[in-house]
């Protein structure tokens, strides 16, 4: 008999079912005196692993993860909102979350959409007020409390320890209590999930900062962030730029930050193009989190049926664009060409 050790790293199961030896073994697992696994959809050894671990990170009770953040928004509200009852949101919310909101919960279940800014506290305590809800503002009402932690990650910032009740990337992390509801939707709906995070994370908010200190600098480009366009006239690329508005609320609650840059170009929306087309690295693409650079124009990839208004109250304007830095991008300093200024790799 050949005895093999244990792996340090965790072994990669990919099977969708699990077998037992005789029935009485199944009766024994049913009545939960027999530890084992049933079904892919139901969890297996190895996510049940990455589960216990992002839950360390995120300081949470429990994990579910997902085939996709669209996955885990819709499974979450299906399971948490009732028929007839009310979601606040923000103007900035992803926009296939807010499609999936307008589209489906509203005419099917009845839901009411109440959305602000996500600056604006007046308008969320105002939004509280008028329908009587049931979370320090939210909780005070009621109200359980999503953060979207995508870009944060939980490397970077810990919303659950800030109050909030669940955490939603590709993945929801949050209380047994809460999650537990979740679980037994998502053992219906399915969504399991598809086959350095430390590294990484590090790389995109260095990449990411010294990239917003190459475009805060540079003339050609407009200083703009939606979110904060009320309150600060003099509005900047990200918050992790002292010059920003939300700099100090940001470096109490976050010990770094994500990779993604917006920023405007002082143009119309052909020189935005040809800038972008211009771009050496980064690819024309929508999503992030990958190992390659990218850029995007909301305007076109995400809005580009919407009309002018709709534009305009999320921030996708034609000159609008956000590249989304990977850990090999990283920029030594613009290069002048004509009017446009191109990002180089050291």
């Amino acid at each position: 008999c050949l005895l093999i050790g244990r792996g340090i790293a965790t072994d990669e199961i990919n099977t969708s079912s699990y077998w037992f030896k005789n029935s009485n073994e199944l009766i024994d697992f049913k009545e939960g005196c027999h530890a084992s696994f049933e079904y892919g959809r139901y969890g297996n050894p190895t996510t049940i692993v990455a589960e216990n671990k992002i839950s360390a990170l995120e300081g949470a009770e429990s994990t579910i993860l997902m085939s996709s953040g669209m996955c885990a928004s819709t499974v979450m509200m299906f399971a948490l909102v009732k028929k007839g009852g009310d979601i606040i949101t923000t103007t900035d919310c992803y926009r296939k979350t807010r499609i999936f909101i307008d589209d489906f919960l509203v005419p099917n279940m009845n839901i009411t959409v109440h959305v602000i800014d996500p600056a604006d506290m007046d308008g969320l305590e105002s939004a509280l007020d008028k329908n009587n809800l049931v979370s320090k503002l939210c909780h005070s009402k009621g109200t359980l409390v999503c953060v979207d932690g995508t870009f944060a990650t939980p490397l970077n910032q810990n919303a659950l320890a800030l109050g909030a009740d669940l955490v939603l990337t590709g993945c929801i992390s949050g209380s047994e209590e809460v999650t537990s509801k979740i679980h037994k939707l998502h053992h219906v709906l399915g969504g399991t999930l598809n086959p350095t995070l430390h590294l990484h994370a590090q790389q995109q908010h260095i990449t990411g900062l010294r990239i917003a200190e190459i475009l805060e600098a540079h003339p050609s480009l407009i200083k703009f962030e939606k979110s904060i366009e009320q309150i600060n006239e003099n509005n900047n690329f990200a918050f992790n730029l002292p010059s920003h508005a939300e700099n100090k609320i940001a470096m109490k609650q976050m010990t770094g930050f994500g990779g993604v840059v917006s920023f405007e170009i002082d143009g119309d929306s052909e020189t935005t193009k040809t800038f972008i087309d211009a771009l050496k690295i980064p690819y024309i693409d929508l999503s992030f989190g990958g190992c390659e650079s990218i850029v995007d124009q909301p305007a076109i990839i995400s809005y580009c049926f919407y009309d002018d208004d709709t534009k305009d109250v999320t921030g996708s304007h034609w000159e609008m664009h956000g590249p989304k830095v990977a850990p090999e991008l990283k920029p030594s300093g613009p290069v002048s060409s004509g009017n446009y200024y191109l990002l180089t790799s050291t």
